[in-house]
C-alpha cells in the first residue's frame, strides 16, 4: 500500500479526551496514531460526533482544534486545525 501521508504518523495507544463544547459532557477516546497535522481516534462510548471538536491528551490543560476527515467503523481521522475558533 502506498502510504500518502505528507507527514510521518507515530502508533501509539494512548488515553485521550474529546471535548464537544462547554456544555457537553467529554467523550474519552483512544489515540492510535498522531502526526503534526492530525490523529486517528476511537471514541470509547456510540455518540455521534461533530465535524469539529478539541482534542486534550492531557487533561484539558492544552487543547487541540481537530476537523474530522473521515469515520469508518468505530474510528475516525481528524486534521488538527490552526484556528482555536471552532463553532462547538
Amino acid at each position: 500500500m502506498v502510504e500518502r501521508r505528507a507527514w510521518q504518523r507515530s502508533r501509539v495507544s494512548r488515553d485521550a479526551e474529546i471535548i464537544l463544547g462547554h456544555a457537553s459532557p467529554i467523550v474519552p477516546c483512544t489515540l492510535h496514531d498522531l502526526t503534526n497535522a492530525g490523529a486517528c481516534l476511537s471514541p470509547r462510548d456510540t455518540v455521534v460526533l461533530p465535524e469539529t471538536f478539541e482534542l486534550t491528551f492531557d487533561h484539558g490543560r492544552s487543547c487541540r482544534p481537530c476537523r474530522v476527515r473521515w469515520r469508518i467503523d468505530n474510528k475516525l481521522g481528524v486534521a488538527f486545525e490552526k484556528s482555536s475558533s471552532l463553532s462547538v
